[in-house]
């Protein structure tokens, strides 16, 4: 199991945790972020799709579940956001299995409400943000592979 270990103190330190999940994205393009509410998932996620050149505006799909974003190179990248559901069901309704196994980059905020579902191999992101100094501690492992 590959692992790997980052401290953000500030937005601009998240670019090489950003440049290490994109060499990540051939063996594992479902990448599940974890942290509590403000942790910054999708700060992070904003710098990976900064990164790859996203040319849509990238905002958490709260209430839509799933946003596609376009990289310059026309491909295909899905933020999802699983906080409000309530219910499997809903992901299934939405067709996850096309997404999630499907080969495109998927970047997934509160995965913990469908583990169930996320694919053998994914990319697991930890966030863990000290409340007094505002610092991030980022841990993310390659599951599965």
């Amino acid at each position: 199991m590959t692992t790997a270990k980052f401290a953000a103190n500030q937005v601009s330190d998240l670019k090489n945790v950003a440049e290490w999940l994109i060499q990540q994205k051939e063996t594992a393009p479902v990448m599940a972020f974890y942290g509590p509410m403000g942790a910054g998932k999708t700060t992070l996620i904003k710098a990976v799709c900064g990164l790859l050149k996203v040319t849509d505006e990238v905002n958490s799909p709260t209430f839509s579940i799933v946003n596609e974003y376009l990289t310059v190179e026309d491909e295909s990248v899905f933020h999802f956001d699983f906080y409000r559901i309530n219910k499997l069901e809903e992901a299934y309704d939405i067709g996850y299995e096309n997404y999630f196994y499907g080969g495109q980059l998927c970047l997934i905020e509160w995965p913990e409400k469908i583990m169930q579902l996320l694919p053998a191999k994914y990319v697991k992101i930890n966030i863990t943000p000290d409340e007094d100094t505002g610092k991030r501690i980022i841990t993310c492992q390659l599951i599965g592979v």
